[in-house]
Parts: structure tokens; C-alpha cells; sequence
């Protein structure tokens, strides 16, 4: 890299130094933030137009891990971005940012004028609501906030026409969804669904992720030796269902169980959304489910896993104190989400409960290691909406190779769904129900994080989402754009969000 392009990238910590001596020289420092994935003459004349607010422009940019703009997103890569801005002669500085908003930044630089553009003059617009934050930092500082004013360009709609960003066949999709709706209506059908009462049921599992570096072959055993690198846990199972449900619905309620010898049950409340309410459970004979995966840090791949499970039927009098408590509350929810991973807790008494008063079910059930060709969508009589994979309706009904629009219509006839939608990784969806026929729908990723909890994030927006009548389409579609975030976060660490899915589905649209 060019020497003179080289210097103008700093560190933070050393930018904020170098900010703080130029204002004791009576220099008027300028501050921009964004992502500058696809920097373009709206970006220019933007950062034009903010260097005459002051002497001396810095640009700070945010870093790869913290761009919450879907699969794919940023196209090119923090230094790379950060390279193309120091190019410009206009820019004196730039520095790249590890946290997902300015506000951090802003504090360490303390620049005298933070300028955003055009479109965040109105802040009522902003979907993060991350400019109100970002002011109050500037003012906290003593800084004042400028907007520019002048053409604006949308990154989004350049990448997404002109750097194939996604196959012919998902372009065509996006284009013909978006005739059929506005981001703004999009908008306005998730909101129906914030006041809606949701309870979620489910096994909990504590997902746990020990990072390991190979070492090489044992001298004594036919084995390779692993050097322990960390270690890192997550609230899955339901925990991940509710989390998720819990980012369009205003208050969620979670009933599970928990083992009473290692229950794991403070880590579980403090990595449960705000607005889920947990009623546990516990079980005598065992400890909360741990699934430890030993997992490749370089790669994110998974060598082996260790399973601290007892998935028989849970006890009798556990089984009849819940039975009591669901059969008191389950009128009063709109909507029952069940996640049935098969370790005991939906004995077939609850099955029958459940499926019997609902007011509306959604249901997933799972097949894993631990329950292959036991644990069926097809042991519940009834269910109102049904999301499996497309190994779980081929296991359903036991055909390997049929036409899996067969099998689809299969299972909805004899649970009487209202909607049955397979997920099916990177060939997207299919989605049926008898008055909208089927519905298929592209994946909109390619690169894959993690799939693990994918399919819990988009089961936990796709159930409330067809209870609230939304269109099937529109249900598919924002299905498979939370699982194409979902693949983009390390297992369960943290759900999807409301604003990032929104924030997508824009750039989707453009």
C-alpha cells in the first residue's frame, strides 16, 4: 500500500490522540460514519460536503463482523473499504471501528462535528434508531450535528443490479415480490403481530461450542490431539425459539424444563430476551440437556459432539404439574409454539392437550442423533401450521425419493394444517396449503457461518407470522430472509432481530 494512503489509517486509540492534539492546534475536526461498502459519487459529494463543516475530515468505518445488511454484505472487506476511502484526497483520516454503532467512537474521537447524510434529517425515519444515540453522544462531547444535503445514491440497489450479488433466478424472485409489496407494507403486516400472546414450548438445550486446534497425530493412539483454544455456550433449543419469537412479538412465555443437578438456570434467564417470560420446570433425575461440540475455530467446524442428555418421557407428577398449568392457561395465548426436539418433554398427554385447545399450534418437531426416525410430525393429530426440514418430511412419510410437493401435501392432510412449509438449506423453501397451492422460495445466502439454530430463527418468525394471516408468499419470503441472517451468526449467540431483518428485506427490495 502506498505509504502516504497507509498513514492516513489509524487504530482508534491512536486516531483519538492524533484528533486530540489537532484541536489543541485550533483545528476544527469533522467526523463521518458508515459502512462505505460500495463507495459511489453520492458518498463523495456527502463527504465533500462534510469537510467544509471544518478543517480536518476523519472517516470512521464499520467492521466486517458488526454489518448486519444480510449474506454477502459487505461485498468488499474493511480494508479493503477502508483503502478505497483513504484514496480520496478529501479524507484525512480513517479508522476502523469494532462496535456496531458510532456512539462509541464518536466518544473517543470527540470531533467537533459529526455530519450524517441526507436521510437521516428526519430521525423518525431511521429503522435502527441509532441516530437519536448518536446525537446524544455528539452533544455529550460537546460536538454539534449537520446534515448534508445533496444527491443521494442507494449502495444497495447499485450492488444488488450490477455485482450479482444473487442468481438470475433469485433476481427474478426479488423483482416479482416486490411489485407485490412495499417495504413499508412489509413493515406494517410484522407489526400486527407485536400484541399478539404467544407461548412457547419446547426442550431446553444449552448449546455449548469448544474451540480446538489440531495438534497432530497421537504417538500412543489412533487419534488427533486437539489443543483447547475456549469455550463459549448458547441458550438453544426453545431458549432460541423464544429468543427469536420474542424479536416480533412484545411479550413471549416460555414453558420448559430444566434439570434440577446442573440446571444451568442462571445462565438461561440472563441470555433470554427481555420480554420472554420463562416458567421452569425441573427434573429430579438429571441436569438441564448439554449438547458440547468441539469445533475448529479457523473453519467453524464441528470435529465431534458429546451429548449430556436423558430423553425419556419426563416423570409422571412432573408430567401431571404442567399438564395442570397448560390446561388452566393455553385458552388465553393466541398462539402456541412448540419446539419438539424429542428429549421427553411433549409426553403424548401433553401431545393431545396441546393439539386440543391451541387456539392456534405451530409446530416443529425435530429429528437429531438422538431420536432418528422416532421423533415424528405425525405423532400430533392436528396442528395449524407445520415447519420441518426436508429430511423430517421424508422420514414422515418414510419415502426417500418421491416428489416432496407428494409428501408436503401428504402431511397437511393428515395433521389438517392450515400451512405445512419445508426448509430445504440452500435450495430455499416450499411452502403449501390447499386455497394458495405451493410456494417456492430461493435461499438468499451463500455463505455459511453456521447453520445450527437457523432453523429455529425462521420457525419462530414463520409461526406467528401465518397465525397473524399473513400471506403465504410474503410468510415464505420473510422466512427464508431471517433464516439467511441466521446462517450468518455462530450458533445461538444471539437472535434475530426485528431491525436487521427489516433493514434487509430493504436492501432486498431496492
Amino acid at each position: 500500500m502506498d505509504q502516504k494512503i497507509d498513514r492516513k489509517i489509524r487504530t482508534l486509540e491512536t486516531l483519538a490522540g492524533i484528533v486530540d492534539g489537532l484541536k489543541k492546534n485550533g483545528k476544527k475536526v469533522v467526523q463521518c460514519h458508515g459502512v462505505f461498502d460500495l463507495v459511489h459519487l453520492g458518498h463523495i459529494r456527502h463527504l465533500a460536503q462534510a469537510k467544509k463543516e471544518g478543517d480536518v475530515l476523519v472517516v470512521t468505518i464499520t467492521k466486517d463482523r458488526h454489518v448486519k445488511r444480510g449474506p454477502g454484505r459487505p461485498v468488499f472487506n474493511e480494508n479493503l473499504r477502508a483503502e478505497t476511502l483513504a484514496f480520496l484526497s478529501i479524507t484525512d483520516y480513517v479508522c476502523i471501528v469494532d462496535s456496531p454503532t458510532a456512539t462509541d467512537c464518536i466518544k473517543m474521537l470527540k470531533p467537533d462535528v459529526y455530519v450524517k447524510g441526507l436521510d437521516y434529517r428526519d430521525k423518525s425515519g431511521d429503522l435502527t434508531g441509532k441516530i437519536y444515540e448518536e446525537e446524544e453522544a455528539v452533544k455529550s462531547i460537546g460536538g454539534r450535528l449537520a446534515f448534508t444535503d445533496d444527491i443521494t445514491f442507494s449502495s444497495s440497489r447499485l450492488i444488488n443490479d450490477y455485482l450479482d450479488v444473487f442468481p438470475q433466478r433469485t433476481v427474478r424472485y426479488l423483482k416479482a415480490i416486490g411489485k407485490r409489496y412495499t417495504v413499508d407494507s412489509i413493515v406494517g403486516k410484522l407489526g400486527l403481530i407485536k400484541d399478539m400472546k404467544v407461548l412457547v414450548i419446547g426442550d431446553a438445550i444449552i448449546d455449548q461450542y469448544h474451540y480446538c486446534s489440531p495438534m497432530g497425530k497421537s504417538s500412543k493412539e489412533h487419534l488427533v490431539a486437539n489443543r483447547y483454544v475456549s469455550e463459549e455456550s448458547f441458550a438453544g433449543g426453545v431458549l432460541a425459539t423464544a429468543n427469536n419469537a420474542a424479536s416480533i412479538c412484545g411479550n413471549v412465555d416460555l414453558l420448559t424444563v430444566l434439570g434440577s443437578k446442573d440446571s444451568h438456570e442462571d445462565f438461561i434467564r440472563a441470555h433470554l430476551s427481555p420480554n420472554v417470560k420463562p416458567l421452569f420446570f425441573h427434573r429430579s433425575d438429571m441436569g438441564t440437556i448439554v449438547k458440547r461440540r468441539y469445533v475448529s475455530p479457523e473453519v467453524n467446524r464441528k470435529l465431534f459432539e458429546v451429548c449430556y442428555i436423558k430423553d425419556d418421557d419426563i416423570p409422571k407428577e412432573l408430567e401431571a404439574g404442567i399438564l395442570k398449568r397448560l390446561e388452566k392457561a393455553i385458552k388465553g395465548y393466541d398462539l402456541i409454539v412448540v419446539s419438539d426436539f424429542g428429549h421427553g418433554l411433549l409426553t403424548k398427554r401433553m401431545i393431545g392437550l396441546i393439539s386440543s385447545k391451541a387456539r392456534y399450534l405451530a409446530l416443529n418437531v425435530q429429528t437429531n442423533s438422538a431420536n432418528i426416525g422416532f421423533n415424528l410430525v405425525t405423532k400430533y393429530p392436528k396442528a395449524d401450521c407445520v415447519c420441518i426440514d426436508e429430511m423430517e418430511l421424508r422420514f414422515a412419510t418414510h419415502d426417500r425419493f418421491s416428489d416432496l410437493k407428494t409428501h408436503a401435501k401428504s402431511v397437511y392432510k393428515k395433521l389438517k394444517c392450515g400451512h405445512i412449509i419445508t426448509t430445504r438449506g440452500p435450495n430455499g423453501s416450499l411452502c403449501y396449503s390447499e386455497p394458495e397451492g405451493f410456494h417456492e422460495t430461493p435461499a438468499f445466502s451463500y455463505r455459511v457461518v453456521d447453520a445450527i439454530g437457523a432453523g429455529d430463527a425462521f420457525f419462530a418468525f414463520v409461526g406467528p407470522c401465518f397465525a397473524a394471516g399473513l400471506p403465504q408468499d410474503l410468510v415464505s419470503f420473510i422466512g427464508n430472509a431471517v433464516g439467511s441472517l441466521a446462517v450468518q451468526i455462530v450458533c445461538n449467540r444471539e437472535p434475530v432481530k426485528l431491525v436487521d431483518l427489516v433493514k434487509f428485506i430493504t436492501r432486498l427490495l431496492k
